[in-house]
């Protein structure tokens, strides 16, 4: 019978440092899923590009063809049923490919836990598919200067996004270990090996 590896999921809000934890996670073993990587795979893909013009027009686009992820998020985030359409266009691949991944990584020997970056774990229901919950907390100062950086409409869409998410009170109760993410990568290296050494000696 396969044996499980352990999964842990990572929790946080926009911006918090998600990716920078379960990429500390990888380097310790970890077998990652990226679920942001999965859909910037996605919406290359001729039948996801298809579904999003049919739905959101083509304002989404850019000049080259490709979907444009600042304005696919600006029209998209404002809107409970359009959010709801890019879920239903989205989300079922996604979660098939994470799941594809998942098998891979509990049949491969040098894995010794898989763990999960997917910004909306818990709004999807997958916090069930893992055995442990790790929620990083960040200032919303510093998750609105890192999302500055990646955006000059950060304050809008962290907004926009946020306000369909569980909330971070909620999810910080939930999670069975706390990744501070308020000061540089050494520091939450040192607490994902402490929180990973726990896990692996369980």
């Amino acid at each position: 019978m396969e044996k499980r590896k352990p999964i842990i999921g990572i929790l946080g809000g926009i911006g918090s440092g998600k990716s920078s934890v379960a990429a500390a996670f990888a380097r310790l073993g970890c077998g990652l899923v990226d679920a942001d990587a999965i859909v910037h795979e996605l919406l290359q893909e001729a039948d996801t590009i298809k579904q999003l013009r049919e739905a959101f027009g083509d304002g989404i686009m850019r000049g080259d063809g490709v979907v444009d992820r600042e304005k696919l998020a600006l029209a998209v985030f404002d809107d409970v049923d359009r959010v709801k359409t890019i879920n239903e266009i989205i989300h079922p691949a996604v979660l098939g490919r994470c799941e594809e991944l998942i098998t891979g990584y509990n049949a491969c020997e040098d894995i010794s836990a898989i763990v999960l970056d997917m910004p909306l774990l818990l709004e999807v229901g997958w916090d069930k598919r893992c055995n442990i919950l790790v929620f990083v907390a960040c200032d919303a100062e510093k998750r609105q200067l890192r999302g500055e950086v990646r955006s000059s409409n950060a304050k809008n869409y962290l907004k926009k996004r946020e306000k369909f998410q569980i909330s971070l009170d909620k999810k910080e109760n939930i999670a069975h270990y706390i990744v501070d993410n308020n000061s540089d990568e050494s520091a939450i290296a040192d607490q994902v090996e402490r929180i990973f050494s726990i896990i692996i000696n369980n």
